[in-house]
């Protein structure tokens, strides 16, 4: 029977079009427990590799013959072999080509809105990795907002739209992906920009972004405001968009709340998440369209791919903006932390210019699953 390869794109149009897929994954159990491929209606095996070396005969039954089969694995070589296998048994399969590394790596660009004078706004969203950057477009001009690191994506997007990158910003200083926003402003010549609060140990030059800062994108009045919103850093600053959208960096979620230990400072700094989230915040329109910086479970995602929802909705919704008493809120997110985001200390220390490790190095340190938000 026939085998297919999937690139990760395929893979994305399922998870965004609510498809139906089988997924067996022959990644060890623990790494298939801590991160996978999400889809709404997706379901799994998990069959370690080396227990089908001798053979499939036992796993045959439980693969289906009227849904779609991917296998995956952590590279791509040992899914092809089990592909193979399952081909010589009977069964039409595909496998992901370039594995979990690939799917950590690949962004969708989807457009979220217009924006005043034929301006156009997107969202690239990071499945793999629940990771969430934005280009916003006017009149031949861009600017990006919390660029992941694989840089030609924003660049080769910008070209295809027939503008010019002419600023790059960051919400605030990541601690769980490696940003690619001072390396498009270098190749581009753009205006880098970062929080000064969190750049004291930064080693490189940048334009400081602090509270009130507005830069005109295009020739049209759209935009880019800056607000300052620290908890998740001290220096965690939010955007507002043609008074249209709320770009929240990794303060708040659609479904959670940013967690404030990445630089071991909990317990100074949930003062001021809660102050961002139940003061400044709630002075802003409702009428706001939340796009974060990050995702966690694949219900945040709209019927259309997007991860975005009105404030006013959030408000309503969000168990985080909603801990009426003080204290159980520092309980909330302080106590009850998700695990660390893998080798989170070292991706700061490359956000700072500090140290600059291979890209295969630099993948390692990413895997894994979205971890700067507390639900």
């Amino acid at each position: 029977m026939s085998i297919q390869k999937w690139n990760a794109s395929q893979v994305a149009k399922k998870v965004i079009n609510n498809e139906e897929l089988f997924i067996l994954d022959v990644r060890n159990a623990d790494a298939f427990e801590d991160w996978k491929i999400d889809g709404r209606r997706f379901k799994y095996l998990n069959i370690p590799y080396f227990e089908l070396l001798d053979g499939i005969e036992e796993i045959l039954p439980k693969i289906p013959t009227n849904k779609e089969v991917l296998v995956v694995c952590a590279k791509e070589g040992s899914s092809l072999m089990i592909a193979e296998m399952l081909s010589d048994a009977g069964h039409d399969v595909a496998y992901l080509a370039g594995g979990m590394k690939s799917w950590s790596e690949y962004l969708e660009p989807i457009k979220v809105g217009d924006l005043t004078g034929g301006g156009e706004l997107y969202q690239f969203v990071r499945l793999g990795k629940g990771c969430l950057s934005y280009m916003v477009i006017s009149k031949g001009e861009a600017a990006v907002i919390d660029a992941v690191r694989f840089t030609e994506i924003f660049t080769s997007f910008a070209e295809q739209k027939n503008v010019e990158i002419k600023h790059v910003f960051d919400t605030h200083l990541h601690a769980d992906h490696i940003s690619g926003g001072r390396h498009i402003a270098e190749s581009t010549g753009a205006t880098y920009y970062l929080p000064p609060k969190d750049a004291e140990e930064v080693v490189f030059h940048y334009t400081p972004l602090v509270d009130g800062t507005t830069v005109q994108i295009g020739t049209t009045k759209i935009e880019v405001g800056a607000l300052y919103s620290p908890g998740h850093t001290i220096g965690s600053t939010s955007f507002v968009v043609d008074s249209k959208f709320l770009l929240t960096g990794d303060i708040l979620f659609i479904d959670s709340i940013g967690r404030p230990d990445l630089a071991g400072l909990a317990e100074d700094w949930v003062g001021d998440l809660r102050d961002t989230l139940y003061k400044r915040y709630r002075e802003l329109s409702h009428e706001l369209i939340v796009l974060p910086a990050h995702f966690m479970i694949i219900d945040e995602l709209n019927e259309d791919g997007t991860v975005a929802k009105p404030l006013g909705v959030l408000f309503g919704q969000n168990h985080g903006l909603n801990v009426q008493d003080e204290e159980e809120f520092r309980r909330v997110v302080t106590d009850q932390l998700p695990p660390q985001p893998n080798a989170y200390q070292e991706i700061r220390k490359v956000n700072m210019g500090k140290i600059a490790p291979a890209p295969d190095e630099q993948t390692e340190m990413e895997i894994g699953p979205n971890r700067c938000a507390v639900r």
